[in-house]
């Protein structure tokens, strides 16, 4: 895979690894911003964003919302961690890109599924599995803000 400008990779080599790099990303993070995860099943999407919880100050277990759609964590600023696996054209109807504008910070693992429902300026994280704990995780930043984002986690 070629980076291009607007694409950052990174490689992690374990779980520990993943959570640590999402920990430097949550530094940067503001309310409103929105992350999107993409990857297969056990690419590490939930172990990054435990990661990303532990550094907004979240306490208590962090996982998948697979069943439950989202779940909303209290840390130094709330984050709203949505699994929209099983969600297709419902997803507008049931509020929820209400939480793209809101006091916290939005993850959404399976996010090409409401793709349309996505705001405009966001940052997509692709996770890809290599061998044994190794992860790629691609950054594609979407906006300004973003962009600067990734280029301080390039240093």
């Amino acid at each position: 895979m070629n980076p291009s400008n607007d694409e950052y990779v990174f490689t992690s080599h374990s779980a520990q690894q993943t959570q640590v790099w999402a920990e430097r990303l949550a530094e940067w993070l503001v309310p409103g911003d929105v992350i999107t995860l993409e990857g297969d099943l056990g690419a590490g999407k939930t172990t990054f964003t435990q990661g990303l919880a532990q550094a907004l100050g979240v306490k208590g277990v962090v996982n998948s919302p697979t069943f439950t759609i989202i779940k909303e964590y209290q840390g130094r600023m709330p984050l709203y961690h949505m699994d929209v696996y099983r969600m297709d054209d419902e997803f507008e109807e049931m509020g929820f890109d209400e939480y793209f504008y809101g006091e916290g910070v939005t993850v959404v693992e399976w996010a090409s599924r409401i793709d349309s429902s996505l705001p405009s300026e966001l940052l997509s994280i692709y996770i890809k599995r290599l061998e044994g704990d190794s992860r790629e995780i691609q950054l594609i930043p979407k906006g300004a803000h973003f962009r600067k984002i990734c280029e301080e986690l390039k240093k």
